[in-house]
């Protein structure tokens, strides 16, 4: 899926480091870059995201936003990429979001304005 893109936040991956990586990359389309054994971010542009795999540096994961302009596209993506969906589709002031859960447990949601 094309034009998804977050602010750069830093995941914890270290329990699945390598099955997190490989759920972004057929899900979104993201490449990523190793910086080290346990680290691998993207760098298409602005906004990255990177994954950290050591548990001795992993922080609190936030709930990353991804925008997108087909919610129900991107549903079907990380559906079949392997997540575990949170929250299905739903309403919420200025659009419609839904949650899930990629392979090392991090939560983070999609959204579109329409």
């Amino acid at each position: 899926m094309t034009g998804a893109r977050i602010d750069y936040v830093e995941l914890p991956s270290a329990t699945a480091h390598e099955l997190t990586r490989a759920f972004y990359a057929k899900a979104f389309g993201w490449t990523f870059s190793d910086y080290g054994p346990s680290y691998s971010a993207t760098t298409n542009g602005t906004t990255d995201v990177g994954l950290q795999g050591d548990p001795g540096d992993a922080l609190s994961a936030p709930l990353p936003v991804i925008r997108t302009d087909n919610l129900e596209a991107a549903f079907e993506a990380v559906s079949k990429a392997g997540a575990t969906i949170a929250k299905p589709i739903f309403s919420f002031p200025g659009g419609r979001r839904f949650q899930f859960i990629d392979p090392g447990g991090n939560e983070l949601a999609v959204w579109s304005e329409t």
